[in-house]
């Protein structure tokens, strides 16, 4: 009798296109595009002119929000929603699990005839109580003050989230203890943008410009993902506990063609994936780009370029609309880093660079980067800022998921370095030296048919094996997860910035008071900033042995693991950054020390649970089921013959091994668990990082042996060759 998953396999393999979800037709993208948000033309059009004035005010220049206009807003804020089907609203958070957290209260107050008004106050558009008193908070408040309080983000634009049967009012909110510390993502997140502002406007400033008053981290958020049938998905417990499958044997045929890298997209994937853009064209996010990534089932997502904040929720949004939409077409989005081993896992690169307030990115560096003054004091003040902070830097991107993924072929390794491209390394090399720099004509793509246009070369080239590459006008940090959170690194890099360009404006006006011109200052700051900071820049092969040594002998850290990478969250220079700019406290940043190891810990707790009951009740059950029937067919054979056919014999010698191997590890698993040492979260987390997961993967290389030893109509586990490839 086939399993479940044969029954399954051939069910998929044999319904129609028809019984997929077909969406409607397509809407006009500029009938749609930020339909569902309370954005900028909406409140040019509905609020009054001196409210809308003061409330862009605080958008665009982060001023403080004038308190008098809540009710206009609120009441505003209310009808349009309402017209849109709302009934209900909610302050949506990001609080510190790593996800989005929502309470919805209706707009209905009820009168004393026994009938209701619809009424949304300024008060409840500010400030809400969700309490929220089971959300991870690291230690940064006892349960006698566990009450959180929500407050209004206007800086990232309200927008309706629509179901069949209605609809709610989303108001993006920042998350915070009675005692005024931040609980969330957000927080810290719109401090940096502060902190950047003001220290780039002051660099900006001094260097001549006086009319910029603001300038903005602007990010753009590429997204990886993998889909698979629902129905596989619904039968392997190992996805639906940890995102990742804990088992599963290499398919025959895995990525090595590189056939579907920018292929031909499946018919059901592009419906999906037009019926997801659909939906966050209403919600005003630009999503431009859509592909095959390298893996068979694994695709890409990129939106344009946006403010950090709004970037960050609308990365949020993204991936919630994406898993929404997904199960409307009987496909399940898997954005873990690792889901499939052996084949290429999942990223989020972080494209980040400044805007001011006239609208110039300040990593443009025009035709010749070295007459840029500008131009080449943000390049080096962000080469000293990954310098100095590497191992801050590498600490955003650290934790169990991502530690399947950085160092392999598909993602940067664990030692932070910064890509240039060639032209703009001579030009370091050029200024350290202390000799002028010469201008290069610019150089040509020869494409060897006449009917082909010469391409001019992006000197700064894409090296994917560089964790954080300059790519022609911002700067890429490849080492995000596709599952993780974006704002923590985010916030870092505003913050290693602003003090990289905090220290460099000191020491350019200190040369100035000593008689220097500012261009000499400039110029004699940027020479020996490079100088003491050029160990940084490397633009070889990340993946090679190579430069993993000269790493060391250069001084770089390498740390290559989610605990170890924590450490640096403990260190009094990190607490004493973060504090100098108003984005952590030292409480503050010691509770996100306890919930990422915290985190970790009870990720792999999750996974060798599961890693455990799938062996114990889904593999060594059909494992026995084959080698009862395989001893079986030897001993008939073996009687009708009178000896036992060696090949036969092997096979079945070489089941119980493995079977054995599979017990025995199993009892080596139990054993390391129950040995964990109780001294703290990075002890628990070294040594689950070091023991126990070593003992888990040994599980699975003999579970994995079976998977190609059981006979296939017995196999309970949906398999990689048939997962991967979507009809």
């Amino acid at each position: 009798m086939a399993t479940t998953r044969q029954r399954i396999t051939r069910a998929i393999a044999s319904r129609s296109d028809a019984a997929s979800y077909v969406p409607t037709k397509g809407e006009n993208i500029l009938d749609i595009f930020g339909a569902h948000v309370f954005g900028e033309t909406v409140m040019r059009e509905r609020l009054p002119k001196d409210v809308y004035k003061s409330l862009n005010q605080t958008i665009k220049k982060q001023a403080p929000l004038d308190p008098s206009i809540a009710e206009i807003v609120a009441s505003t804020m209310k009808n349009w929603a309402i017209e849109l089907g709302a009934t209900h609203f909610t302050h949506w958070f990001h609080p510190l699990t790593g996800g989005t957290a929502e309470k919805h209260d209706a707009f209905i107050i009820p009168q004393g005839d026994g009938q209701v008004i619809l009424q949304f106050s300024g008060k409840e558009l500010t400030q809400g109580e969700p309490d929220a008193s089971s959300f991870p908070s690291g230690g940064i408040r006892e349960t006698f003050e566990a009450r959180g309080y929500t407050a209004w983000d206007p800086t990232s634009p309200a927008f309706i989230r629509e179901t069949t049967l209605g609809a709610t009012l989303c108001i993006p909110t920042a998350f915070c203890s009675y005692t005024g510390e931040a609980l969330d993502k957000k927080t810290p997140l719109l401090r940096s943008n502060e902190a950047v502002s003001k220290s780039a406007t002051k660099m900006l400033n001094l260097l001549g410009n006086k009319k910029i008053e603001y300038v903005n981290a602007s990010v753009g958020l590429e997204q990886e993902y993998f889909l698979i049938d629902m129905e596989y998905y619904n039968q392997r417990p190992d996805m639906i506990a940890s995102g990742r499958t804990l088992f599963g044997a290499p398919a025959y045929k895995g990525q090595a063609l590189d056939d579907h890298y920018f292929g031909a997209i499946k018919k059901r994937v592009l419906q999906f994936m037009q019926d997801s853009e659909q939906a966050l064209y209403k919600l005003g996010i630009p999503v431009k780009t859509r592909h095959n990534e390298v893996a068979p089932a694994q695709y890409e997502l990129a939106p344009v370029y946006e403010a950090a904040n709004v970037a960050t929720d609308h990365n949020m949004l993204i991936v919630e609309v994406m898993t929404e939409v997904a199960a409307k077409h009987k496909l399940k989005l898997l954005v873990h880093e690792k889901p499939f081993a052996g084949l290429n896992g999942s990223g989020k690169h972080c494209n980040w660079s400044l805007t001011d307030s006239e609208g110039s990115n300040l990593y443009e560096p025009g035709d010749t980067p070295h007459d840029n003054l500008q131009f080449m004091i943000f390049l080096t003040a962000i080469i000293r800022a990954i310098d100095i902070h590497a191992k801050l830097l590498r600490s955003s991107v650290g934790y169990a998921g991502n530690d399947h993924r950085l160092g392999a072929n598909e993602a940067p390794p664990a030692i932070i370095s910064a890509f240039l491209g060639s032209d703009l390394d001579a030009l370091v090399k050029t200024l350290i030296a202390g000799e002028a720099p010469e201008d290069t004509e610019s150089s040509f793509i020869k494409l060897g048919a006449g009917t082909l246009p010469k391409l001019p070369k992006d000197t700064t080239d894409r090296n994917r094996t560089s964790p954080f590459a300059f790519t022609g006008n911002k700067f890429e940090f490849r080492a995000l997860g596709a599952s993780q959170h974006v704002a923590g690194p985010i916030y870092i890099l505003n913050t290693i910035v602003s003090e990289s360009l905090d220290y460099m404006s000191a020491e350019i006006e200190d040369k100035m008071a000593k008689g220097q011109s500012l261009d000499e200052a400039a110029d004699a700051v940027v020479r020996a900033v490079l100088k003491s900071h050029q160990r940084v820049i490397f633009n070889g092969d990340g993946y090679s042995a190579d430069w993993e040594e000269e790493a060391a002998r250069r001084g770089l850290p390498n740390l290559k693991t989610a605990p170890e990478s924590a450490k640096v969250l403990l260190e009094e220079k990190t607490a004493a950054l973060f504090e100098k700019y108003n984005v952590l406290s030292k409480g503050e940043l010691f509770s996100r020390y306890n919930i990422k190891l915290e985190k970790y810990n009870l990720t792999l707790d999750i996974e060798f649970a599961a890693t455990l009951d799938i062996a114990r009740t889904l593999i060594l059950p059909a494992a026995f089921q084959y080698q009862n029937k395989a001893a079986q067919s030897l001993a008939a054979i073996t009687a009708a013959l009178g000896n036992k056919p060696a090949g036969q014999a092997a096979t079945v010698a070489l089941l119980s091994e493995t079977i054995e191997s599979l017990i025995s590890r199993i009892d080596i698993l139990e054993k390391v668990l129950s040995e964990t040492p109780d001294e703290g979260v990075q002890a628990h987390a070294e040594y689950y990082q070091s023991v126990a997961i070593p003992a888990m993967n040994a599980i699975r290389e003999a579970g994995d042996a079976l998977e190609c030893l059981v006979e296939d109509e017995l196999w309970p586990l949906p398999k990689y060759r048939e997962m991967l490839w979507l009809s």
